[in-house]
């Protein structure tokens, strides 16, 4: 298992749609890349550059993320991104 350090968050990036909401199937290259994830693994905050870093995210939690924010990996064969918790944008309430 991967577990972010200092204020990093590990994400997973959730698929982007294959339809338009008015049913159009889009092609591989039209799609955009999707902005919003699944929290996966969250680091315990504190001293970051002599700041205190609380971390407010929880793993599951649905977030939008910048679009080219973060480090790509691949671990186990799975894709995942490791942003800081500043890279978050949003968080979706459901």
């Amino acid at each position: 298992m991967i577990k972010p350090l200092c204020d990093k968050v590990l994400i997973k990036m959730c698929e982007s749609e294959d339809t338009t909401k008015s049913g159009i199937i889009l092609s591989a290259n039209s799609k955009e890349k999707p902005q919003i994830a699944e929290v996966i693994a969250v680091g315990p905050g504190g001293k970051v550059d002599g700041e205190t870093v609380e971390m407010y995210i929880k793993e599951k939690d649905k977030v939008i993320v910048s679009k080219y924010a973060g480090t790509e990996i691949k671990y186990e064969g799975e894709e995942y991104i490791i942003v800081k918790q500043s890279d978050i944008l949003a968080k979706i309430e459901q």
